[in-house]
C-alpha cells in the first residue's frame, strides 16, 4: 500500500498583490475547490514543505491535508504554477475529492522493455503521445501505466492507445487510434530528427485564483481535472 501523503495548511486571509510579501516569507498561497465546496478555500502553507509533497504526490496521488482542527480532506495537485525564473512555486490549486466519486485526470505512459527490432539494429523506437486521459475513482488511482514495449518486433510496428493494458476500474478517454510508440527505419528516425518540431503552448483554465494572482508575475501554470458522480 502506497505511503500516505500529509499536508497542513492554514486559512489564508492575504489577497491581491500583498501576497508578494507572503512569498517572499516562505509561504506560498493556494486554494481548494471541490463539487463540494460552495466556494473555494484560501490556504497558506510553508513552500518547503509544500514543494516536497507536490514532489512527491504529482498530480496523481491522493494527498490528506489538514486544515486547522477540522477533519483532513483528500486532494489532488491540479495547477501548480511556478515563477519562470526562479522555478519556485507560486500558487497550487487543489480539488477535493471524494471516495465516491470518479475523476478525470491525465496519466503519463511510461514505455518499459526493448523492442527486439531495436536490439538487432533494424530500427528505432520513437515515441507518440506520453499521457493519456482516465475516469477512475480516487481510490483506484495509478501513478502511470506502463506500456511493454518487448512486443514490437516488426519496423513500422506500432502500438496505440488501443493496446494499453489497464485495470476494468479504469476507463480510457484518449481516442483509441492515438500512436503511443512506433518502429521506424534508422533512416527515417533521421529525416524525422532534422525536421523542426512545431511549438505548441498548452491551454490551462485556472480555477479558484482571482486577485491573488495579480501578484505572481512569471508564474507558469500546469494541469487540472473534473470530478463526477458515479453513476
Amino acid at each position: 500500500m502506497a505511503e500516505e501523503i500529509l499536508l497542513t495548511a492554514q486559512p489564508r486571509h492575504v489577497i491581491g498583490k500583498q501576497v508578494n510579501a507572503m512569498r517572499r516569507a516562505g509561504i506560498v498561497p493556494a486554494v481548494v475547490y471541490g463539487a463540494h465546496l460552495d466556494q473555494a478555500l484560501a490556504l497558506q502553507i510553508e513552500e518547503k514543505t509544500l514543494k516536497q509533497v507536490v514532489t512527491k504526490a504529482g498530480h496523481n496521488r491522493l494527498i490528506k491535508l489538514t486544515l486547522d482542527s477540522g477533519a483532513p480532506r483528500l486532494v489532488l495537485a491540479r495547477e501548480i504554477q511556478r515563477n519562470s525564473i526562479s522555478g519556485r512555486i507560486v500558487h497550487v490549486d487543489f480539488q477535493e475529492v471524494s471516495m465516491t466519486e470518479k475523476i478525470t485526470t491525465q496519466v503519463p505512459l511510461t514505455l518499459v522493455g526493448t523492442s527486439p527490432a531495436v536490439t538487432r539494429g533494424e530500427g528505432l523506437l520513437i515515441h507518440g503521445i506520453d499521457t493519456v486521459t482516465i475516469r477512475v475513482l480516487a481510490t483506484q488511482l495509478i501513478d502511470t501505466i506502463e506500456v511493454d514495449v518487448t512486443v514490437m518486433n516488426a519496423l513500422n510496428q506500432s502500438l496505440f492507445v488501443s493496446d494499453l493494458k489497464v485495470s476494468d476500474q479504469i476507463e480510457i478517454l484518449t481516442p483509441r487510434e492515438e500512436m503511443v510508440a512506433k518502429v521506424v527505419p534508422v533512416k527515417e528516425e533521421v529525416i524525422a530528427e532534422e525536421a523542426p518540431a512545431a511549438v505548441v503552448e498548452p491551454e490551462v483554465i485556472g480555477k479558484g485564483k482571482k486577485e491573488e494572482e495579480e501578484g505572481a508575475e512569471g508564474a507558469a501554470p500546469a494541469g487540472e481535472a473534473k470530478t463526477e458522480a458515479k453513476k
